[in-house]
């Protein structure tokens, strides 16, 4: 399930320009990032971040700065029923920060077996390549 901020929906693929998006493999321990674009439809692993609180947001501003992002993808984990637990909480905290802190529209993603996707592509970092599987979802919904 995709949950979408206002603006890119309204709008029809044909006739809006292509954006780009980072996308986020949210973890409390790590955080996978991809980036991709709605020209190709694809995401490409970037960089797993170790950093927590601050040091992580850092790295995070410093790829945003390189990467300029439309809007940012954040990977939202729930039971395969697909109701709630802490880490899904987490995860959503962790959107609302980026938004927050980026002013960038954030996008929230069900990220139910992202990394088993990651690990059967052969992925040597597992949460970069989840984090671009989630990416890849969202601009597959949002043709």
């Amino acid at each position: 399930m995709i949950v979408a901020s206002p603006g890119l929906a309204a709008v029809p693929p044909a006739t809006r320009a292509a954006a780009s998006f980072l996308g986020f493999d949210f973890g409390t321990r790590r955080v996978g990032v991809a980036s991709g674009n709605t020209l190709t439809r694809s995401a490409t692993p970037l960089a797993t971040i170790s950093a927590a609180g601050d040091a992580r947001f850092a790295a995070i501003a410093r790829l945003i700065a390189e990467w300029q992002p439309d809007a940012l993808v954040v990977g939202v984990p729930r039971h395969p029923d697909g109701t709630a637990h802490e880490n899904t909480r987490r995860a959503q905290r962790f959107a609302r920060s980026l938004g927050g802190r980026f002013r960038l529209p954030v996008h929230e993603v069900d990220e139910r077996y992202s990394t088993v996707e990651a690990a059967a592509r052969g992925a040597r970092d597992l949460d970069a390549a989840a984090a671009a599987v989630i990416l890849e979802q969202f601009l597959g919904a949002a043709a």
